[in-house]
């Protein structure tokens, strides 16, 4: 983890800087984090179109192990390699944290109670949720130690990505999961606006910051019942990482809603 300089510790806000570094192995490590969206559809249209008869059996076969496997197979190696994925990412992005009230977090510790961090926006894909993932040290104690990014369910159903999500410190955002964590006081990171927020981009107006929160109550209600803290956090510059297409009408939207998450074409750095 990236220290503050002397004048940042000093300051009420506790600021952690790392410099950008988009050389080879960071690079490999985000495209296993990220880039296996891509990689799983192009396999499948490979798989369909022009994959030989062997060729389709094999990757059939992976797929389906993969399928049956628990999404945080192989265990501690699955979260190895996760952690070392959130570290080069670190790199990767130059990701800079900025906490402003610190004390706010160890006071929360000595209580033994944890927080709900509502991180917006949600943007095309929101990754900037990892920012505060477990092994990046940014969040002091036992708030840091159980930090946990929660997102749409139907991450967890697809081969291979369930695992890596996994490994990085995802679980699905289902009522369940979120009772359950903030009932054992650890601490949940998420985007309240979900999907909604890609369905309401405009990309004749990239600029344009889109919230979608004002029906956004069920965490809060969940927040009350438990006595757990809410921060509200914001993520700059998380846009135009990917360039997209974003199939439109009630038709998708509706898709949208029900699958948790919505079907575009997008593309990266190398694809």
């Amino acid at each position: 983890m990236c220290k503050p300089t002397a004048k940042e510790s000093n300051s009420k806000h506790q600021v952690y800087k790392n410099e950008q570094d988009k050389s080879l192995i960071p690079t490999l490590a985000v495209s296993l984090w990220l880039g296996w969206m891509g990689l799983l559809t192009y396999t499948i249209i490979f798989a369909v179109t022009l994959a030989t008869p062997f060729q389709r059996k094999v990757i059939i076969s992976i797929l389906a192990i993969s399928f049956i496997l628990p999404p945080a197979f192989p265990g501690k190696l699955g979260n190895r390699i996760g952690s070392w994925i959130m570290k080069e990412a670190e790199k990767y992005f130059g990701l800079k944290v900025t906490i402003e009230n610190e004390a706010a977090f160890h006071k929360l510790n000595e209580e033994g109670k944890s927080a709900i961090f509502a991180i917006e926006p949600h943007d095309f894909l929101p990754f900037g949720v990892f920012a505060l993932n477990s092994g990046l040290g940014y969040l002091p104690g036992e708030i840091g130690e159980t930090s946990k990014a929660l997102m749409t369910s139907a991450i967890f159903k697809l081969p291979i990505i369930k695992h890596v999500y996994t490994w990085v410190g995802g679980l699905p955002v289902d009522k369940k999961t979120f009772r359950s964590r903030l009932a054992n006081n650890q601490c949940v990171v998420f985007c309240p606006g979900g999907v909604q927020e890609v369905i309401l981009i405009d990309p004749k107006n990239k600029d344009d910051l889109i919230l979608f929160l004002q029906s956004r109550k069920g965490f809060i209600k969940l927040a009350l019942e438990t006595g757990t803290a809410i921060v509200p956090t914001f993520v700059f510059n998380q846009d135009n990482s990917f360039g997209y297409l974003i199939p439109r009408g009630k038709f998708m939207s509706n898709i949208a809603r029900k699958i948790g998450f919505l079907p575009v074409f997008f593309w990266g750095r190398f694809y």
